[in-house]
């Protein structure tokens, strides 16, 4: 792997949540060709195994495991797996996440018609399903802190351990249709730095990376038509980011290695790092 900057995690433990995705398997790639030991975690073990292997194959050492980040027994499961096969976790990087369906509206504006519609593919504000809410937010935000309950045990008091958050641009400034995930990623940011301080004692950072807009099998749906072609909501994101494009997956790897390394980043605690092509910074005039 072609790595932007060099960093020293030779022989560090890193848990990768969600690390079988599309964006988490290019940071459990970068982990380990920096040096460090990698444990993909994701919630379909076959997945899992998968991204390990192909790490694996590549020079790294990889392990797959088999992870809910919704139930604490699972983490446990897989936290004696980690430690028998890799040792204590130095590094967690809390990848797993996303949004649902049920906890997104139709359209980005209200209008009065819309209460009289018949439609039942219209889904309103009003419509929008208490279940598919509460899994957003669970997945984000619980998603993180119980892996953090469970992982950073092993850091307390040991020099060099972090933790490292997905927060993303729209906790800055929340994106139309999608409350639910806009409000769980502006959760994260906050509990980055909630942890940050009460870790600070024991040594252990916790930092955070706030993607823009990047593809992904989660939110391409709404980023492209069937046929390929952009959809409108398409072209209000690319007028609104000043680069004037999506991000791609390798354009975290920077960040996230520097965040990794103490020595590059020994004395940053509780920062949201946008990475956005300047989505956040752009006022639209």
């Amino acid at each position: 792997m072609n790595l932007p900057l060099q960093v020293n995690l030779k022989d560090k433990v890193c848990v990768v949540t969600g690390g079988a995705g599309v964006l988490g398997g290019y940071w459990s790639a970068a982990l380990a060709a920096s040096g460090a030991k990698v444990a993909v975690l994701d919630r379909n073990l076959e997945f899992a195994q998968k991204k390990a292997d192909e790490i694996s194959a590549q020079g790294g050492i990889c392990i797959g495991v088999q992870a809910d980040v919704l139930s604490k027994e699972s983490l446990k499961t897989a936290h004696e797996t980690v430690l028998a096969q890799l040792g204590p976790c130095d590094l967690l990087l809390n990848g797993a996440g996303g949004n649902h369906p049920r906890g997104t509206t139709t359209k980005e504006y209200l209008y009065e018609d819309d209460l009289l519609d018949t439609n039942k593919d219209l889904i309103t504000f009003f419509d929008l399903d208490e279940s598919g809410i509460r899994f957003v937010f669970d997945l984000n935000f619980l998603g993180s802190l119980l892996p953090s309950q469970e992982f950073a045990k092993d850091m307390v008091g040991r020099k060099g351990c972090s933790i490292i958050n997905v927060s993303s641009m729209n906790a800055f400034t929340p994106l139309t249709k999608i409350p639910a995930y806009s409000g769980a990623k502006a959760a994260i940011s906050n509990f980055t730095q909630w942890l940050a301080v009460h870790m600070s004692k024991v040594g252990i950072r916790v930092n955070a990376i706030a993607p823009g807009f990047f593809v992904t099998s989660q939110n391409e749906a709404l980023l492209f038509n069937p046929d390929g072609s952009p959809t409108d909501r398409t072209g209000k994101i690319l007028s609104a980011t000043p680069m004037d494009r999506f991000g791609k997956p390798e354009e975290l790897i920077g960040a996230l290695l520097f965040l990794a390394s103490e020595e590059a980043s020994g004395f940053i605690n509780g920062v949201v790092l946008p990475i956005d092509g300047g989505f956040s910074a752009y006022s639209g005039v």
